[in-house]
């Protein structure tokens, strides 16, 4: 990208990168990024839209019944339990929502010209959404979501897509100490996902960083699952992005999605003793391994 980006300022008079960066208003911007979205679109044609339809990644149709898929949804909120508010989320959110809260790259996400991006994890405008009812006086927040998003990063392997939908939930308190919080958090979230994939459950966790929450695991959490809880020590992935410990979801030897604690509400509420922990499972990926859901 830093050639291509180069390439495209070297073009520009001196000064335009530091002017639309800077030197314009976020609504000045987003009407001059409009205007030029305008007057290129007006020179498109039917045959070049056919052409990017059958040729752009991010626009092609996903490749799951979704007859099937919407069996899966129904079961995924059927099992829900009470305590985890429903939200339906917006198919954008803030610009920077990514990489301010997740701090994932921007150009993994997929941006816009009015100021927001395309949301590309649920679980992060769930992470905004509990932080504004944290604020308000809630206890704890609990909520889950079932969101299609779209990734801009290159696909990692076969049946990989662009966007794809995601079951998310996200949990937020504030710390009791000694880790009791965390597990309770963790049982809850691990109980609901047992009681969508059965027996058949692949759960594992890894431990990124000293926490009380690794005693409780042997102590609190690991005996009240029917199914086992394996520790992955060799995982790396999400090291940067989870804090503490993270989560494998699976079925059947089939990774389905992962999850773990994270630093977000903490962030967003500018209080260290905020946990949040967020899980997530592919619906197409479930739907495919469960075609009878």
């Amino acid at each position: 990208m830093t050639g291509a980006n180069e390439r495209v300022w070297s073009k520009l008079p001196a000064g335009s990168r530091e002017a639309l960066v800077d030197g314009l208003s976020p609504s000045d911007l987003q009407s001059a990024l409009l205007e030029v979205s305008r007057l290129r679109a007006a020179k498109v044609t039917p045959a070049r839209v056919l052409e990017r339809w059958r040729q752009d990644r991010f626009v092609q149709p996903s490749q799951t019944d979704p007859r099937a898929l919407v069996k899966t949804q129904a079961r995924l909120w059927e099992l829900l339990p009470e305590r985890f508010a429903g939200v339906e989320l917006s198919p954008v959110t803030p610009l920077g929502t990514c990489s301010a809260v997740a701090t994932v790259n921007q150009n993994k996400v997929l941006s816009t010209t009015r100021n927001t991006e395309v949301a590309s994890d649920p679980t992060n405008e769930l992470a905004l959404e509990a932080a504004v009812r944290r604020r308000a006086g809630a206890a704890r927040v609990d909520l889950a979501t079932c969101q299609r998003v779209v990734r801009a990063q290159a696909a990692e392997g076969p049946g990989m897509f662009a966007h794809f939908q995601l079951f998310a939930l996200v949990s937020t308190a504030r710390d009791t100490g000694s880790g009791r919080l965390e597990a309770e958090l963790l049982l809850d979230h691990l109980r609901y996902w047992h009681a969508v994939l059965g027996d058949k459950a692949d759960f594992s966790f890894t431990t990124f960083a000293p926490t009380a929450l690794r005693e409780r695991i042997d102590d609190t959490v690991r005996p009240a699952l029917p199914v086992e809880l394996i520790e992955d020590s060799q995982r790396d992935k999400g090291s940067n992005y989870y804090t503490g410990i993270a989560l494998g979801l699976g079925m059947g030897g089939d990774e389905l999605g992962d999850g773990g604690f994270t630093r977000w509400t903490a962030d967003l509420l500018g209080d260290a003793k905020e946990r949040c922990l967020i899980s997530c499972i592919s619906t197409e990926r479930l739907t495919a391994l469960s075609p009878a859901a």
